[in-house]
């Protein structure tokens, strides 16, 4: 069963994904001390013997990804991975396009947590498995354990423009789970009018998993109600 944590400024669902044994993946870190919930995502891996192998970022925007820095000071080797259109909004060179959306939010006080952020360890592409992303990072957090490597390739990413340019979701057919991210909320999709934002794209993000991902998924997205199947979004 996925777990939910609320972290970061405004309370984002930090998933806790199983996968096979004490091996998860955590998607939108936004614990940091600044909001006061620093180890509330490390506290609850430690706490359940829980091993991280990666940390998934559905998107790159400011209340999404604030904790990326603990969560790799704590786990150094297991990888950070973003689509590759939002690999800017990470990095040691992104303060200055974060503090611009924090400005806007009127969050300017923050803005020390997005400092010298980590850079992504490999970017994630459409149709890619979360096996192939881990592989693909280079990093040597992976055991040989095929139970697990067939937990992380059933993880597909689909890659959902709208919301930004590099929003994904995040697909299971065996468990028939999807990560939505900040595009799909329970009655409601994400908002369009940000810096990447596109109404248009939006649009065909929702008619590509209205066309893929079947009705009966039961949907987890980056904020608010989680556990509701994906025809009560579509009606």
């Amino acid at each position: 069963m996925i777990s939910i944590i609320h972290t970061g400024p405004y309370g984002v669902n930090t998933l806790i994904v199983p996968l096979a044994g004490p091996y998860v993946f955590v998607t939108d870190p936004a614990c940091c001390s600044l909001c006061g919930d620093e180890h509330a995502v490390t506290s609850y891996l430690n706490s359940h013997s829980l091993i991280p192998l990666a940390f998934v970022l559905t998107h790159g925007h400011y209340d999404h990804i604030a904790g990326i820095s603990v969560m790799k000071k704590a786990w150094p080797d297991v990888p950070l991975l973003i689509h590759e259109n939002d690999r800017e909004r990470i990095g040691p060179a992104s303060l200055d396009f974060q503090e611009q959306d924090l400005a806007q939010a009127g969050l300017s006080m923050i803005s020390d947590a997005y400092k010298n952020l980590p850079d992504c360890d490999a970017c994630l592409k459409d149709g890619q498995n979360l096996f192939d992303a881990v592989k693909d990072s280079g990093c040597n957090c992976l055991p040989q354990d095929n139970e697990l490597h067939e937990a992380l390739k059933n993880w597909q990413v689909i890659w959902t423009p709208g919301h930004t340019m590099g929003c994904i979701c995040l697909y299971n057919k065996i468990t028939n789970e999807l990560i939505s991210g900040d595009t799909i909320f329970y009655g409601a999709w994400g908002r369009t009018d940000l810096k990447g934002g596109s109404e248009e794209l939006m649009i065909n993000s929702l008619r590509k998993i209205h066309e893929i991902i079947p009705l009966t998924a039961k949907v987890y997205p980056g904020h608010d109600y989680c556990g509701f199947e994906l025809k009560e979004f579509f009606g």
